[in-house]
């Protein structure tokens, strides 16, 4: 096997490692899966942010961050805000709030959040 494939081989287990452990985290808390939360109802969802970008919404800050549970990723967008302590690449959290779809991705809009270890 070259390099370059026990390279990516072994970068591709440890991401299905990681959802797998998402995905455990997620069924011993008793909370839904981001695949199995339905919209427009008020949810509670656990994961981790993948990435984190500020990205102007209408001429307003927004940050946005995508939240990734092993079963699927949601983006978390926060208006009016560039920058919130805490929230980064990596960063393990539980939100609360309502999942929307613009553009045909699934949205949750000023999540209350809380910060895990």
């Amino acid at each position: 096997m070259s390099r370059l494939r026990r390279t990516i081989s072994r970068w591709a287990n440890s991401t299905d490692q990681h959802a797998r452990e998402l995905r455990q985290t997620v069924r011993e808390s008793g909370l839904v899966s981001i695949a199995e939360a339905p919209d427009r109802t008020p949810v509670r969802l656990s994961g981790s942010l993948s990435n984190v970008t500020l990205r102007p919404r209408g001429g307003v800050p927004a940050l946005e961050a995508e939240l990734f549970d092993g079963s699927g990723a949601i983006t978390l967008v926060w208006l009016g805000r560039r920058q919130i302590s805490g929230i980064g690449p990596g960063r393990h959290l539980e939100v609360e709030g309502r999942i929307g779809v613009q553009d045909g991705v699934r949205v949750m809009y000023n999540p209350r959040y809380e910060l895990r270890g």
